[in-house]
């Protein structure tokens, strides 16, 4: 196996984590099997319990990891099924350190942060080699800023690991900022060159920089850079926004031939990529045929990443229609304070989506976009909680059921639609009440949950704490609620849907941590459709 570290430097949030995915993209094209890994610096044990204002979405992974977005980012544009082992955080390493050590494991030893945290780190390396076996690349991104002191065991232990493999089957890549300052009318390399300094002071030398710039690098900054960095010309990479999608990244870094110079880093022989499909996606995401307007209500809308994957899924099912996405983020909590606010920012949208969340903020404005999406016939996908949602919605105002609610929001409803299972109500322990990971689905037949998926069973990822209360099965289903999808069992409710609406689609679960470019995940795709047939008709 060969080794590519991915380290920032001068400021953060630069895209280290579209760099790896999109360079996962590049060499899987080669025909090479890639797996990535994210070390995140911080001290919480994984993002699970952080607001989506601190730290974006929470992703969930196959085994019910929580873990940071950006192993969305990975998953996406990749082939990699990642685990709870491909995120690994401060918190965990010395939460470890720290049990083996009360444990006795160090035999009496001063337990320091050499040998014995670098150590932790390097071992999640080598067990990723282990689980992985079969792939040519681990691509692995340091979080954070270098100079970070919290980053700085998570550097020296890829010093010492480096060390240990030899210099032929390990690099590491600097992604840094060269600004463009307009008084001056010029990019300036500076703060690059500081940045590298001060990883050669840690002890390691970048083999590849990746330079995030709003202008080209002419040959000139190239050469300056290559100089002062004592890095290759032709591995002073650049890399600008992208000018419409972040799916353009793979195809701009391909330009550059950041894969050709990393396979003759690693000394690798493999075949050009063929990017013919992944350019054949692209086109039909920068310019589609059609578009559909689509109302995306939450509550965490003006931070851009707190919904990141129900986004991308979108783009994802978007393009396999030849279609656009014309996104309209509405904050929940503007319905809660003006009523009328519905009606004017809802009528001219041809579909409707609730996202998850956790808390009462917002929530009525989101019950009142069920509303609108059930009364004007409005495609509507929910998730997660918006499947809950959809459920109070319906047993209020169509059931009859006053008061309806979820036992989240209020402890004394008379009547808890939606309620905490009985095996996890003593559990206090915040995270060990949810449900989390791949859970079986069981699909009705005949349904529009059928229809949608093409076959009567699916394995879905879940995130959540609340189930549909079992008692009100009968009663919901006299009035038109269709519960389209369950566990094996029968027990838990997966999906509803209503009998008397052209579209009305909500799940438990959370498909859009399972849609990739090429591969919509069949409920986007389906929503799509039907908005389009909505707005063709």
């Amino acid at each position: 196996m060969k080794y590519i570290f991915i380290t920032g430097g001068v400021v953060s949030s630069l895209g280290k984590g579209l760099a790896a995915a999109a360079l996962g993209t590049i060499l899987e094209h080669r025909g090479l099997k890639v797996v990535i890994q994210k070390f995140d610096p911080y001290l919480n044990v994984d993002p699970g319990t952080m607001s989506p204002f601190q730290h974006g979405e929470v992703y969930v992974l196959n085994d019910g990891a929580e873990t940071d977005l950006d192993l969305g980012h990975y998953e996406r544009f990749t082939n990699c099924v990642l685990t709870r082992h491909n995120n690994l955080t401060s918190g965990q390493v010395y939460e470890t350190v720290i049990a083996k050590e009360r444990h006795g494991d160090y035999l009496g030893k001063t337990v320091q942060v050499i040998p014995h945290v670098t150590d932790e780190i390097k071992a999640r390396i080598r067990l990723i080699e282990s689980e992985q076996p079969q792939a040519d690349i681990l691509i692995t991104e340091i979080g954070g800023t270098t100079g970070d002191i919290e980053g700085l065991p998570f550097l020296e232990a890829i010093r010492q690991f480096m060390l240990e493999v030899g210099p032929e089957n390990a690099i590491v890549v600097h992604v840094t900022l060269v600004p463009f300052i307009k008084a001056a009318g010029e990019l300036k390399t500076k703060p690059s060159q500081q940045s590298v300094a001060k990883l050669r002071e840690i002890g390691l030398q970048p083999q590849v920089l990746i330079c995030r710039c709003e202008h080209p690098l002419d040959d000139e900054i190239r050469r300056k850079l290559s100089m002062y960095c004592n890095i290759a010309p032709r591995a002073v990479v650049e890399m600008r926004d992208v000018p419409h999608t972040i799916y353009e990244a793979p195809l701009l870094l391909h330009i550059e031939r950041l894969d050709q110079t990393i396979c003759n880093l690693l000394r690798i022989e493999a075949p050009e990529p063929n990017m013919a499909d992944w350019r054949r996606f692209v086109k039909r995401v920068v310019s589609p045929k059609k578009t559909v307007r689509v109302a995306i209500v939450g509550k965490y809308i003006e931070l851009q990443d707190a919904y990141k994957s129900v986004y991308e899924s979108l783009t994802h099912a978007g393009a396999s229609h030849d279609c656009g996405i014309d996104l309209r983020r509405i904050d929940a909590e503007l319905f809660e304070e003006e009523p009328d606010r519905v009606e004017k920012l809802l009528h001219d949208v041809t579909g409707i989506v609730v996202p998850g969340g956790f808390g009462e903020r917002g929530v009525e404005g989101k019950i009142a976009a069920a509303r609108f999406a059930r009364e004007h016939r409005v495609p509507y996908l929910g998730l997660c909680l918006g499947m809950q949602i959809a459920t109070i919605e319906f047993a209020r105002n169509v059931c009859g059921l006053k008061g309806a609610n979820s036992t989240e929001f209020d402890a004394d409803t008379p009547n808890p639609i939606i309620c905490m299972l009985e095996e996890q109500k003593e559990v206090l322990h915040k995270g060990g009440s949810m449900r989390l990971g791949v859970w079986p689905t069981q699909i009705v037949p005949g349904t529009l949950t059928e229809k949608v998926y093409g076959r009567l069973e699916a394995k879905e990822r879940h995130r959540h704490r609340y189930e549909f209360n079992n008692r009100y099965r009968e009663i919901m289903a006299e009035h038109g609620f269709v519960i389209s999808a369950t566990s094996p069992d029968g027990s838990l409710v997966e999906v509803i849907e209503l009998r008397d609406h052209p579209w009305f689609l909500a799940c438990q679960y959370h498909p859009e941590f399972q849609s990739k470019p090429n591969a919509p995940h069949p409920l986007f795709r389906g929503f799509i459709g039907a908005c389009l047939a909505a707005h063709q008709s």
